[in-house]
């Protein structure tokens, strides 16, 4: 029986790729080379050190010691969280406000599955700190997606079994690593197409449908 629902943050309560993809874009401007989309893509739902990995294949520049990627990746992520400080409530949909208060109201505990280490920050600004039963997220994981620690982290501090929870992820990495983990997944998004997701969200309110 399922009795916590595990969330990961962008692309499902939240929309913050295209700050993600803004301050990638500034940075790798500032070395001499441009980002696509495409890049932006494989991005979604790995760690930073990682998506700087992938961002620096554009760079044709001379090699880059590990402290002067660990630059780059702090440097990045300031000017990230630059974009996120002018977030408020107004970020997050009433949907998702009224389904999380749902899931609440059918006895569910929640948590937030993420990757990020800015995770606690977005809650705060947009008003849902106080919401999530649980946080498991960049700063307690020594693990990305496809890796299911960061899910396996969330069931742990609900208190629950891994096979007692569900996640909701909008990426493939995540839904590989809540499978990994022993969880039911759901897709929403681009994810909902992927074979290996248990359910399909077109819309988040669509979790009530089958969390009776």
């Amino acid at each position: 029986m399922i009795k916590g629902v595990i969330f990961d943050l962008d692309g499902v309560i939240v929309f913050t790729d295209q700050f993600h993809f803004k301050a990638w874009k500034q940075m790798a401007s500032e070395l001499g080379f441009c980002l696509d989309e495409e890049v932006n893509h494989r991005l979604r739902g790995v760690s930073r050190m990682e998506s700087l990995d992938i961002v620096l294949e554009g760079y044709k520049g001379a090699s880059l010691s590990q402290k002067k990627k660990e630059a780059l990746a702090d440097k990045k992520n300031n000017i990230y969280r630059e974009f996120l400080a002018a977030m408020t409530p107004d970020d997050v949909t009433d949907q998702v406000r009224e389904t999380l208060a749902e899931l609440h109201r059918r006895g569910y505990r929640i948590a937030l599955g993420s990757s990020s280490k800015n995770a606690r920050f977005i809650l705060e600004k947009v008003a849902l700190a106080e919401v999530f039963d649980a946080v498991s997220d960049g700063t307690n994981i020594t693990k990305s997606k496809p890796d299911p620690e960061v899910f396996l982290k969330a069931a742990e501090y609900l208190g629950l079994c891994p096979k007692e929870c569900i996640v909701v992820e909008d990426a493939y990495a995540g839904i590989d690593a809540a499978k990994a983990g022993n969880m039911l997944a759901a897709g929403i998004g681009k994810a909902g197409e992927y074979d290996k997701a248990d359910y399909c969200i077109k819309k988040f309110e669509d979790l009530l449908d089958f969390l009776k």
